[in-house]
């Protein structure tokens, strides 16, 4: 793992280089439809044909270089589909709420997001039945239950935030989301195909070790609601029929 102190470093060297790249993105390259987005796709998980973005530039390989802290840059509408995975954990807790509401954003109406956290509820639930063996020993050797629990859940304090079902859910459903679900890791889904499910890892399909949660953005019945503001409704309108008439 990267220290603390050089990741410090590196993100407030390159605050504002990541910033421009975000602006320049947003306002010339940005498409209007049919973006599908990985975000934090790393080195060893990218995906061709997919927007692979990442904040580290070093040791990833990105195709589009941002901090997600800073938004996401893609116009309201023009994403079908986001993918991460063991990447929330590592935003600070209370920047959850805008990282996902950006992500409902750029969602097309009938679009989804599957996203990938350590399992906190399944780590809550061996942890009360005394299995050690469940947890590894990453990052730190720890031989007690307690200690292989910590490593799972803090991770060494890379991990800024702990999710189950039911706080993803809550946060989801705040942003906007319907139809949350929650899935096996690499063997459901009801957006992805093969090539992304290959990229998840997973040991206990009884109790997996990775929260895998799919949700939907629906159609408004009626105006808008949960901090959708009307000029996001006709950002959505303006960029549905510009994609229909590309398309027909």
């Amino acid at each position: 793992m990267i220290p603390h102190r050089t990741r410090r470093l590196y993100f407030t060297v390159c605050s504002v280089p990541m910033r421009l790249n975000h602006w320049r993105y947003r306002l010339f390259a940005a498409p209007r439809c049919g973006l599908r987005v990985h975000l934090g796709c790393g080195r060893r998980a990218y995906l061709p044909g997919w927007m692979n973005v990442d904040a580290n530039v070093l040791t990833a390989r990105p195709d589009l270089w941002i901090n997600l802290l800073h938004g996401l840059p893609f116009r309201a509408g023009s994403v079908e589909l986001f993918y991460t995975n063991q990447v929330l954990e590592h935003v600070p807790e209370q920047a959850l709420p805008g990282l996902l509401a950006e992500m409902f954003r750029c969602l097309g109406v009938g679009g989804g997001v599957r996203i990938g956290v350590p399992h906190a509820g399944n780590a809550y639930r061996m942890y009360a039945a005394g299995r050690a063996d469940w947890f590894g020993r990453f990052p730190s050797q720890r031989q007690s239950l307690g200690g292989r629990c910590a490593n799972f859940l803090l991770c060494g304090n890379e991990h800024l935030g702990l999710l189950d079902f039911s706080y993803l859910e809550e946060l989801l459903t705040a942003a906007g989301f319907s139809d949350v679900r929650e899935c096996l890791p690499c063997r459901e889904s009801r957006f992805v195909s093969n090539e992304v499910l290959k990229l998840e890892e997973e040991s206990d399909f009884e109790t997996p070790h990775v929260l895998i949660v799919e949700a939907t953005k629906r159609r408004l019945a009626a105006g808008p609601h949960r901090g959708v503001t009307a000029g996001w409704v006709a950002a959505e309108a303006r960029n549905g029929s510009e994609c229909e008439t590309r398309t027909s």
